[in-house]
């Protein structure tokens, strides 16, 4: 797809049902496939992988989503070879402790394994700084196969209204953004509606409210085992309410509802509540075929508290 240019639905990568084929079960080389790579151990409920430093978030931790991601592949992996059940459906991720950049071990569990879905639990352990494993992340989630489903939707959702892509903000051009710090972000290509640019350049709006297109910079189409790296992958939302740097999550749910057309992704973040030093972060995605691909909540602590910035007719302090 060309620069600039919107997205349609199109043929390209259509599997049974209608439903997108999924490139994770494709040879790919790309930067998010080469950074959740598991390679198995004697143990086969037990994968190392290696997390690159170029997925840091303010020169430190591991992207979150990444960390996810990296759980769910080692759970795909265990569960393919025996079950067939490719596709994440329903994700909830507890984060522990930061992941850092270096040599991490995914261990995962079969906790019930049915005919159209099976159900797992996967854990990433790092060396702590006492050299001992630390837990970092524990994550349960169901599986199946979402090119085998009905390819029916019967919603009153609708995908938010974006500008074209040409017309929005590239994240790489938002004023205050501190880009120097967020590594991660190269590895994405994000354009932000320009009536939800407020954060971090002290002109925040107060409503709580991102909408915005994303693909991967390097041209890596979106799959179900992406989604639960797109729906963290953006600022905090918590910057629209005042709030400053790193707002780290504390848990992460996501739905995945379908597998998700070649193309653009859309997505919209809103938050309704800052409250007792934590804020909760909705996310809905969309593909180029106008679909709820995926939902997502996550809960996240703030670490720096809000400036006083208009909400609605009132105030948020």
């Amino acid at each position: 797809m060309a620069d600039g240019e919107l997205p349609g639905s199109g043929a390209a990568g259509v599997g049974a049902w209608g439903a997108p084929a999924d490139p994770d079960f494709e040879e790919l080389d790309s930067d998010f496939d080469r950074a959740i790579t598991v390679t198995p151990t004697d143990s086969p409920d037990e994968f190392v992988a290696d997390l690159p430093a170029s997925w840091r978030v303010h020169k430190g931790p591991i992207n979150g989503g990444l960390t996810v991601s990296v759980a769910l592949k080692g759970l795909v992996e265990r569960l393919r070879g025996q079950l067939g059940h490719p596709d994440p459906l329903c994700v909830s991720a507890f984060y522990l402790a930061a992941a850092d950049p270096g040599p991490t071990e995914v261990r995962t569990e079969v906790i019930r394994a049915g005919r159209s879905m099976s159900t797992g639990q996967a854990s990433v352990w790092q060396p702590g700084r006492d050299g001992r494993p630390l837990e970092r992340l524990r994550a349960i989630a169901t599986f199946a196969d979402l090119g085998s489903v009905a390819d029916d939707a019967r919603t009153v959702a609708r995908p938010p209204y974006l500008p074209p892509p040409q017309e929005c903000v590239p994240i790489s051009d938002l004023a205050g953004y501190p880009h120097d710090e967020v590594e991660v972000m190269q590895h994405y290509d994000m354009r932000i509606d320009p009536d939800t640019t407020g954060g971090p350049d002290g002109r925040p709006t107060g409503l709580g409210q991102l909408r915005a297109w994303f693909r991967m910079s390097d041209g890596r189409e979106p799959s179900a085992l992406m989604l639960p790296l797109v729906v963290d992958a953006f600022p905090p939302i918590a910057w629209d309410l005042g709030v400053s740097g790193w707002v780290p999550t504390l848990e992460l749910t996501v739905h995945v509802r379908a597998r998700p057309a070649p193309g653009w992704l859309r997505v919209e973040i809103t938050s309704t509540n800052l409250a007792g030093g934590f804020v909760e972060e909705d996310a809905e995605v969309w593909d180029s075929a106008d679909r709820m691909v995926a939902q997502a909540r996550q809960l996240a602590k703030v670490i720096h508290g809000p400036a006083s910035v208009p909400i609605g007719h009132g105030w948020v302090v």
